[in-house]
């Protein structure tokens, strides 16, 4: 099909997945393009799954990378393991409240912190919310990470140094994204699903959650 009409179509894209990451990408079509830009001003939460392997090191963090070390891994336990998550995550909790610019004496930033609505609202460092261990099964291991202005190499540098941490090494095998703002695995179109029809009801069923988000974020 050809013409003005669809020459004149504008397809942008919210928030990349790198060529080694899967999960939810959101589009805009037409008029969603300034919503895009909307929703990218609200800063919003994003929810990976990461897999892990320890005991070896790659050039590029990623198990398909260049082998560049070898360790063992015997000494690793869950407990150790969520230790360090703890500390990770107390960190950037310290660099989410500087970032966000609030008095965190006020009224108003524990009305935010109620809402779940203390976030940066301009540049900042990529910032983990939240991170929790999934899975512990030595040298495998997954995590679900909250995070903002991430990207998905910093994910995979994340796992490299929690396996220094744990003195020795690690790689990612998996950076999935599960969750981008307000949308969720289950709002994802398959590869079989990329046609008109549901494009469009996509398209209905995210407008109502769309359009509450920025109106509680934006106003």
């Amino acid at each position: 099909v050809r013409g003005p009409r669809l020459g004149r179509l504008k397809i942008g894209a919210g928030h990349r997945l790198d060529a080694k990451a899967s999960g939810v990408l959101v589009l805009g079509i037409g008029h969603g393009n300034r919503l895009l830009t909307d929703l990218y001003n609200c800063h919003l939460t994003r929810v990976y799954t990461v897999g892990g392997l320890f005991g070896k090191a790659t050039d590029d963090f990623s198990d398909t990378g260049k082998l560049v070390e070898k360790t063992t891994f015997d000494h690793i336990t869950r407990e150790k393991l969520e230790r360090i998550l703890a500390v990770i995550q107390g960190t950037n909790h310290k660099a989410l409240l500087m970032h966000s610019n609030i008095d965190m004496k006020t009224q108003e930033a524990y009305e935010l912190a109620v809402k779940g609505l203390i976030r940066p609202m301009g540049k900042s460092p990529p910032i983990i919310t939240a991170v929790r261990c999934l899975q512990f099964a030595p040298p495998e291991f997954q995590l679900e990470i909250h995070c903002l202005h991430e990207t998905q190499q910093y994910l995979r540098k994340i796992v490299h140094e929690i396996g220094l941490e744990l003195k020795s090494s690690a790689v990612c095998t998996q950076v999935r994204r599960v969750r981008d703002g307000v949308f969720t695995l289950d709002d994802a179109l398959l590869r079989t699903q990329w046609n008109l029809q549901s494009i469009q009801n996509a398209i209905w069923d995210c407008q109502l959650k769309v359009k509450t988000e920025l109106e509680k974020t934006l106003g």
